[in-house]
């Protein structure tokens, strides 16, 4: 096994580095030192247009010629070899292994005494990723993945650090000391400030929590839309949330997935409501969320799909608001969207559906209050949400107000999960079907001209289960005629 190689970041500035090799992998090594601030010397024959044009303006200085050992000297901090020539390469790691000088072979690991890592540079922040030399395209991978997952309010808050650094260590003389202030910072709303882009009010709450270092901490939430299931329906803003939670406050029907992306020390509490069986009261969930907010903690209230598309956000927002809680809002991919795209059903069409409603159908109440009429309207789309135990009634009262009795229909059970089944239909025999297939929640209701294409369509899971009508192959016709 290959030794462990021991990080180190060099300060290169005003310091000379040798490249050897003028091509265009040696102007990636040359622009990258200079961005560190090296006096970069190049040696090679023939330079690129761009290095030659440095050259020309003083940037770097070029050392016309094949590699001799005598380029190392006057004294260079570091060489790097990027040349096509094996002969070349080897020359110069020798070369430099005599004088005690770190050398990189570019793709070689054998010959290199130091490896060029990834980076990911937020500012003043570096993240360096190294595989060793042994697998350089998973280092750059991974440095793909942390480069949309870290924004640049990292940068931000390495530069106010830094401004009062000399300040927090006069305050902080003890080191476990100040490892508890900046944990105490960064579990508070400073990071959140720079998020916002709040520059000024991000140093302002600094200056006072530098003034006040014993002060009580206010904790925050933040409502987190958590999709239908698929952990990589997450946004990137819900999972930075997720690692920065104390307490998750979350539904019933959160995936476990989902839930084993969150920072693993956090206290998960499930708070889910359920039509039969344990439920957690709104009046319990919201005095929950104040309880561990006044405690000084990070709260994420974590809401399957959209927290404001029939989850009660609205109303957790106006609680927090009037007791003074500083809140942030994650929206999810609500259950309509990502269970339609999951069974291959446009929502819209140009031809069938020119409208989307979205129609919550989890109590008696709710459904007397809809205008079923309206609803009965055909070249539209309905997604209904919570209608598992409702099925028999949106399906009489759609036929009693119109709507086409061979209309197709598609119930997407537990969407997006590797679980997930669709069964389709005409709406004349909705709830018998979905009585015989056993349909339970979560389940979503479409019901529409373009439900008749998810068996065309389909491209998640098993394939859907039973007979829906088909759309006429006629260009614009919403016409339905019955599937073979």
């Amino acid at each position: 096994m290959t030794a462990a190689l021991f990080p180190l970041f060099a300060d290169l500035r005003g310091r000379p580095v040798l490249v050897v090799g003028g091509g265009v992998v040696a102007e990636r090594k040359v622009q990258a030192l200079r961005h560190a601030g090296a006096r970069v010397r190049v040696g090679a024959p023939a330079l690129t247009p761009a290095l030659r044009q440095a050259a020309e303006q003083g940037a770097i200085e070029w050392w016309a010629g094949s590699f001799e050992p005598g380029w190392l000297q006057p004294r260079t901090w570091l060489v790097i070899a990027a040349t096509a020539d094996t002969e070349v390469n080897q020359a110069v790691a020798a070369a430099a292994e005599a004088q005690g000088i770190f050398a990189n072979v570019v793709d070689d690991a054998a010959l290199s005494s130091f490896q060029v890592p990834a980076l990911v540079e937020r500012g003043a922040l570096q993240i360096a990723i190294s595989s060793g030399g042994g697998a350089p395209m998973v280092a750059r991978h991974l440095r793909r993945w942390l480069e949309s997952l870290l924004d640049d309010s990292w940068g931000g808050l390495v530069e106010l650090f830094g401004r009062q650094r000399a300040q927090i260590r006069a305050r902080f003389p003890d080191t476990g000391a100040r490892r508890r202030f900046f944990e105490t910072l960064l579990a508070g709303p400073l990071p959140r400030l720079l998020r916002d882009r709040r520059p000024a009010d991000a140093a302002r709450y600094l200056q006072t929590q530098l003034a006040q270092p014993g002060a009580s901490e206010h904790g925050s939430v933040v409502l987190v839309g958590a999709g239908p299931g698929d952990p990589g329906l997450l946004t990137l803003a819900a999972l930075r949330a997720l690692n920065e939670a104390d307490v998750i406050l979350h539904d019933r029907l959160v995936s476990g997935p989902v839930l084993a992306l969150a920072r693993r020390d956090a206290e998960r509490i499930e708070v889910g409501k359920s039509a039969s069986g344990h439920s957690t009261t709104q009046d319990r969930i919201q005095a929950l969320m104040l309880e561990h907010a006044r405690a000084g903690r990070r709260v994420v209230r974590l809401k399957g799909g959209d927290p404001f598309v029939f989850g009660r956000g609205g109303e957790e927002l106006q609680f927090l608001q009037a007791h003074g809680i500083a809140f942030e809002v994650v929206p999810g991919i609500t259950a309509a969207v990502a269970c339609a795209a999951y069974a291959g059903v446009p929502l819209t069409h140009r031809a069938h559906a020119q409208s989307v409603q979205l129609v919550t159908a989890h109590c008696r109440d709710s459904l007397d209050t809809l205008d079923w009429s309206a609803l009965a309207r055909g070249q539209q789309t309905l997604a209904f949400y919570m209608g598992v135990a409702a099925l028999e009634t949106i399906q009489a009262r759609l036929l009693a107000g119109g709507r086409a009795a061979g209309t197709p229909f598609a119930l997407v059970e537990n969407g997006s999960r590797p679980e997930q089944r669709v069964v389709v239909g005409r709406l004349d025999e909705l709830a018998a079907l979905a009585g015989r297939q056993q349909v339970a929640s979560p389940a979503l209701l479409i019901l529409g001209e373009v439900a008749a294409l998810a068996g065309q369509l389909h491209w998640f899971g098993a394939a859907p289960v039973g007979e829906a009508p088909s759309l006429s192959a006629k260009t614009g016709a919403a016409t339905l005629a019955h599937a073979a």
